[in-house]
């Protein structure tokens, strides 16, 4: 899980295990989002950090990887309840809502992760939550007549999965491309449908089943 900063100053002790802390999080994130089966051990070389630095607060990998995706699942929860509580046209509420979860890469870590640790009860509950109000926000979008009829809310959890294991060296890490490849498949996504699609959509059934049967879905 992850834990709550202290409330109130830190100490000079304190503040340094916050920053460790930040950098072995946003190191385990790219090291996962491309392999998850990375050993933690390049999660430590990646941060920074000593490995025994990390195992003090992260005891295990299963540990580490179960922080990930409860910050993934909260980052992503904010996202749409921002998306939810606006009143503007629901098409582009649609769109900046997807570009905040690719730019921020919590709703693809969540995915990326699956069946690589077991979940807790606590965060099978938040992507209960999560995937409430993703369909919700699907639902409203695809009734304002501007998403085309033969996608699923799933088919777009998999697209942007796709878009966020997109990674080059160079100073913004490959988030310029990123946009420009949702914008890409936004255009897709558009009514009126130039083609139907082959075959079915994606079930949220299907990414459940990801995850091993673990009380995920």
């Amino acid at each position: 899980m992850v834990v709550e900063p202290p409330q109130g100053p830190l100490s000079g002790r304190q503040a340094e295990a916050a920053r460790n802390d930040g950098r072995i999080l946003d190191a385990a994130r790219e090291v996962f989002l491309a392999d998850p089966d990375a050993p933690v051990s390049q999660v430590a070389e990646r941060a920074g950090v000593g490995i025994s630095a990390l195992y003090r607060r992260y005891p295990s990998k299963d540990h580490l990887l179960r922080a990930l995706a409860e910050d993934g699942l909260t980052r992503y929860i904010a996202d749409l309840e921002i998306a939810l509580a606006a009143d503007n046209d629901p098409w582009d509420v649609y769109v900046a809502c997807l570009e905040r979860v690719v730019d921020g890469q919590s709703q693809a870590l969540a995915q990326r992760l699956a069946g690589t640790f077991t979940p807790t009860t606590e965060l099978s509950t938040l992507a209960q939550h999560a995937g409430r109000l993703a369909e919700t926000l699907f639902r409203r979008v695809r009734k304002s007549g501007h998403l085309r009829d033969d996608v699923s809310e799933a088919d777009i959890t998999l697209l942007l999965e796709v878009i966020a294991l997109i990674e080059l060296p160079g100073a913004d890490g490959g988030a310029a491309l990123r946009r420009r490849y949702l914008a890409l498949i936004l255009q897709a996504l558009r009514a009126p449908a130039e083609a139907k699609l082959p075959g079915t959509p994606a079930r949220r059934a299907d990414l459940a089943a990801r995850w091993g049967g673990k009380a995920w879905d």
